[in-house]
């Protein structure tokens, strides 16, 4: 149904609320300080974090505003003790989904994540469903997987079209290179950078014949699909 990430110091509760989603058949990755659970988001992909606020090493609101510049887009939610208004409003500014307080209701919990999946795939699919880009002089089909310019056309394969697309959707901005392994490989490791690397080569190659597109690598950081 999906796939959490739990950052969680009190590991009896963490390994307890890991098994209760398990066995809503969510795949549940536990970290047990803010540290290891952001270099756990970088490596891995998710649906959904869910994030305690006072932990070691990292507190969860610092820890959001991190999974948050890395990906706008992923959903998550603190599960907490403090029950302030004004750490509920930290929370909601950091652009949290959903801000819960301990002790928790463990159905009402399933429904809220229910929910949040559901609604962020639905996002997804209607970023899929745009379809057709224009790119300097070329048109890019995503669905046809069909990069064309002047009568003739490149077929793409899955990965390169998505990768193309994930460009296409933040031209002339940085498309974060880890949002994009994980979205397109599934997880950001070295062999997946290399990789991509060479699937960067392959789109510039197709892109070749328009000297008013091109695809700058911003170093560190990720690339930018511009058009002059």
């Amino acid at each position: 149904m999906g796939k959490i990430l739990l950052v969680e110091d009190d590991e009896s509760f963490g390994y307890i609320l890991k098994e209760y989603l398990e066995i809503n058949d969510y795949t549940v990755t536990l970290a047990t300080n803010g540290e290891d659970g952001l270099n756990t988001f970088k490596r891995n992909s998710y649906d959904l974090c869910l994030l305690d606020v006072m932990m070691p090493l990292k507190d969860g609101f610092t820890l959001a505003k991190e999974i948050r510049d890395a990906d706008p887009d992923i959903p998550f939610m603190f599960l907490t003790a403090k029950a302030l208004k004004v750490d509920k409003l930290k929370g909601f500014r950091l652009g949290c989904d959903d801000y819960i307080v301990k002790p928790i209701d463990e159905e009402l919990l399933i429904a809220r994540i229910k929910a949040l999946i559901r609604r962020s795939s639905a996002e997804n699919e209607s970023t899929i469903k745009n379809c057709n880009y224009q790119i300097g002089k070329y048109h890019f089909d995503f669905s046809n997987q069909a990069l064309s310019l002047n009568g003739k056309t490149n077929r793409l394969t899955e990965k390169e079209a998505r990768l193309l697309q994930l460009l296409c959707e933040s031209k002339q901005a940085i498309l974060d290179r880890n949002k994009a392994l994980k979205s397109v490989w599934g997880q950001s490791d070295f062999f997946n950078r290399k990789s991509m690397d060479v699937f960067i080569h392959k789109l510039r190659q197709y892109l070749k014949d328009d000297p008013s597109v091109q695809i700058v690598n911003v170093h560190g950081k990720g690339f930018i699909l511009e058009e002059k």
